[in-house]
């Protein structure tokens, strides 16, 4: 991982490392932060049944999960499936559901972005 020179937040320069990102984001209230481990135009399927997406909408999503959950636990994770530019990541859940499952894409600049994100799939799926 190293430092956006534009900001003071570290960026994923491999697909695992987002869901470190996202952990530590999250449990330090950063919402903003959160968005920008995401693409402009991203869907995070969350809450459960809904679709979520853009940044500024996943932002706001964000925000509300922390204002109901105090904090997440980084999960291990499983190898990440790399195609090219694409990587599907994902981690066990805690919550004896299936897992988590990400679609992250390596931007131009060498970071790694969520595209596509199931925070949770519910038993009945």
């Amino acid at each position: 991982m190293t430092q956006n020179n534009a900001e003071t937040r570290a960026i994923a320069t491999e697909p695992e490392q987002v869901a470190r990102l996202f952990v530590e984001r999250f449990n330090a209230g950063d919402a903003e932060g959160l968005a920008e481990l995401y693409e402009p135009d991203a869907v995070m399927a969350y809450p459960p049944g809904a679709r979520t997406e853009g940044r500024a909408a996943i932002r706001a999503v964000c925000a509300e999960m922390m204002a109901h959950i105090p904090e997440l636990t980084l999960l291990d994770g499983l190898p990440a499936v790399r195609n090219g530019d694409l990587a599907l990541t994902s981690t066990r859940s805690a919550e004896d559901t299936p897992g988590r499952v990400q679609l992250v894409r390596r931007q131009p600049d060498g970071r790694w972005l969520r595209v596509l994100d199931r925070p949770e799939a519910p038993h009945d799926i």
